[in-house]
């Protein structure tokens, strides 16, 4: 089990990183700011720090900056963001970021993010050097700053059209419909919470408890790795 810290201004951010990390058996301590942040940097060593760019009195690169100038630095930190630049990741992995997240994020993604970031010492040099990145400029922000190259061969996942049997229980004849249909729209949408919790009508922490209800198997991304 590890001590992450999550740093996010939005609140149902905060809440479904929170619930996934929590369900896979780590501890999080949650900060809205960048002051809440450096309270709980104070108070404790993380193993791990997730920690949006933009937020409303000091932006993520500015934090990272200074806890490695002031030699906090001691832990791996991932970025997230939705409206990050190349230039951004670049400056970003120059301080001592590990990897980056762009939102919305998929649940395949965080995972093995976070088990990657687990696995390395703080000091680690990043996977790919800033001028390479540079030139990245027909690449995501994500997969230039990661070095990993996306396969262009995706995997479907479950068929549009499936048959059931009726001859069981109302309430297992239910729960396998729910969970091939949820299984459908996760392959769908590449895995983002986000984009089936608008597309199924229910509020991401909800859509999450009822996956992990059905049994749905939400770390395949991380096995495969």
């Amino acid at each position: 089990m590890a001590n992450i810290l999550v740093v996010d201004d939005e609140l149902g951010i905060r809440d479904l990183l929170s619930e996934i990390l929590n369900d896979e058996g780590h501890q999080v301590e949650l900060a809205e700011n960048a002051a809440q942040a450096r309270a709980a940097r104070g108070r404790s060593r993380p193993d791990l720090v997730l920690l949006d760019i933009w937020m409303p009195d000091t932006d993520g690169v500015t934090l990272l900056k200074e806890w490695s100038s002031s030699g906090l630095l001691s832990m791996p930190v991932i970025m997230m963001s939705g409206h990050a630049t190349i230039d951004t990741a670049v400056e970003a992995t120059k301080i001592g970021a590990i990897a980056f997240l762009e939102k919305p994020i998929t649940l395949q993604k965080l995972l093995k993010a976070v088990e990657q970031g687990l696995l390395k010492s703080a000091g680690r040099k990043p996977l790919v050097t800033p001028a390479a990145l540079l030139h990245a400029v027909d690449m995501t922000v994500e997969v230039a700053m990661t070095g990993l190259v996306m396969p262009v061969a995706v995997d479907l996942g479950p068929q549009a059209t499936q048959s059931f049997l009726l001859e069981k229980p109302l309430r297992d004849a239910r729960d396998e419909f729910e969970k091939a249909y949820f299984e459908f729209h996760l392959a769908k949408e590449g895995g983002s919470m986000t984009r089936v919790a608008e597309k199924t009508g229910l509020e991401r922490t909800h859509l999450y408890r009822k996956l992990k209800q059905l049994g749905v198997d939400l770390t395949r991304g991380k096995r495969a790795a």
